[in-house]
């Protein structure tokens, strides 16, 4: 697995399975610091607030950043990074690409990109620009916090909210190619849900999907990190 933190950090880690296939644990993780395009580690919050990651085709890793609003790609080769085509639009403040998957359906260097407040997504391509996309549903207090594209054209996106009545609600829709919802799961109190932010999707045998989900504990004691898995069958 592979994931970052909102202050700068890269954790690899090997996601651990039982006999049955369930999920378990992770183990061998190792953290490191992102560098910035000078090849330094990023330090200020501004500059560090990791938000997306993707791994293209060939290796490389794209990760979206917010309040200070870019796309860095990360050669798989080493060195350091270079910022690439994000959209040409201005988040709100703390707001903005929390989504980013890679999509190869568009190409080897294409990748989608959704901005959290409004819902809009966008497929950009290191070989030229981003083209707005699908918006996607939500009600108002929901984010986009994460997309994952299946093989098959379908697409699958995580939605969140939060207030400290009510506490953390996730959404996971699955929709089509036309942007039909398929399938959907709802987190909520008393299920087990928290701060969700990373979402992968692996196809299965049968054409069972495995959705993994990771929240983000923002450093605080009321929150907590969590991988979930979920099969959709």
């Amino acid at each position: 697995m592979l994931s970052e933190s909102d202050e700068g950090d890269l954790l690899r880690a090997r996601i651990v399975l039982d006999a049955k296939g369930r999920l378990v644990g992770v183990a061998d993780g190792r953290m490191t610091f992102l560098n910035g395009i000078d090849g330094k580690p990023l330090q200020s919050k501004q500059e560090a607030d990791s938000e997306g990651v993707a791994l293209l085709a060939n290796g490389d890793m794209l990760v979206s950043f917010e309040e200070h609003d870019r796309i860095l790609l990360y050669p798989a080769k080493g060195g350091a990074p270079r910022e690439v085509p994000s959209p040409d639009v201005k988040f709100p403040f703390n707001l903005g690409m929390e989504a980013l998957a890679a999509y190869p359906k568009a190409g080897p260097d294409a990748y989608i990109v959704g901005g959290e407040a409004s819902g809009q997504t966008w497929i950009c391509r290191l070989s030229g620009g981003c083209v707005a996309d699908r918006l996607v549903a939500k009600p108002p207090e929901y984010g986009l916090t994460a997309v994952a594209p299946l093989p098959d054209g379908r697409i699958a996106y995580l939605l969140r909210a939060w207030d400290p009545v009510r506490g953390s609600r996730v959404t996971l829709t699955l929709q089509d190619g036309e942007g039909t919802e398929i399938a959907r799961l709802d987190l909520a109190k008393p299920l087990t849900v928290d701060n969700f932010e990373g979402l992968a999707a692996l196809p299965g045998r049968d054409g069972d999907i495995r959705f993994y989900l990771i929240s983000d504990d923002n450093f605080s004691q009321s929150q907590r990190t969590l991988l979930l898995a979920f099969d959709w069958k």
